[in-house]
């Protein structure tokens, strides 16, 4: 009669053996070696805070720079002055004033002081209404009221081809004097003017 029977062990070998090997004890440290550890684990997390603030500072220190912002407008490429109408003469008027409203306006960037307004006669002088200096902002015209006065015939132009007016702007940007021509029907305007003023001087 034959059969099979449990695997005997061959020479070299050993049967598998199920029962779990004893649990290790690791040796209790004692206080120099806990000293020892708490400075070693101390000691990790300095060096590790100090190479995360030594990357952070590489990464902001090769960050891109951000491009500088665009200056403001120059005060003469932004302003316009504009002839609106000469105001009505009354008998009480002078005969040698011409007077005349005209808007003021900035397109955009800061605000704009006008210093000072002038024109090329020696025979003229001019006043505004407001006086110079005074500010106009970008979106809000600035009406005013611009007077010129005759005060030597012999050096007032009678007849005025592109009258102009110097005036003298100031932003953040920078200060400039601009020739503004009013156009022709300022021209007209005026030598009118110049003529009812100078109409009896002999010159």
């Amino acid at each position: 009669m034959s059969g099979v029977g449990p695997v005997e062990p061959g020479q070299g070998t050993r049967a598998w053996d199920s029962t779990p090997p004893p649990a290790r004890h690791w040796p209790r440290l004692g206080p120099p070696a806990r000293a020892f550890a708490r400075h070693h684990r101390a000691t990790l997390a300095s060096l590790t805070a100090a190479a995360v603030l030594a990357g952070a500072g590489y990464l902001y220190a090769t960050r891109p720079e951000r491009p500088a912002p665009a200056p403001p407008p120059y005060p003469s490429q932004v302003t316009a002055l504009t002839y609106l109408n000469p105001q009505v003469r009354t008998p009480g008027t002078e005969k040698r004033s011409f007077r005349f409203d005209a808007l003021l306006s900035v397109e955009s960037g800061p605000p704009v002081t006008v210093i000072r307004i002038s024109q090329p006669y020696a025979g003229l002088s001019v006043i505004s209404s407001p006086r110079t200096p005074f500010r106009t902002k970008a979106g809000s015209p600035h009406k005013i009221t611009i007077t010129l006065r005759v005060t030597e015939c012999g050096k007032a132009p009678r007849g005025a081809g592109l009258p102009f007016l110097d005036v003298t702007l100031r932003n953040t940007r920078a200060i400039q004097t601009h020739s503004f021509i009013l156009g022709s029907r300022y021209a007209q305007d005026l030598s009118g003017a110049l003529q009812v003023a100078c109409s009896n001087d002999s010159r």
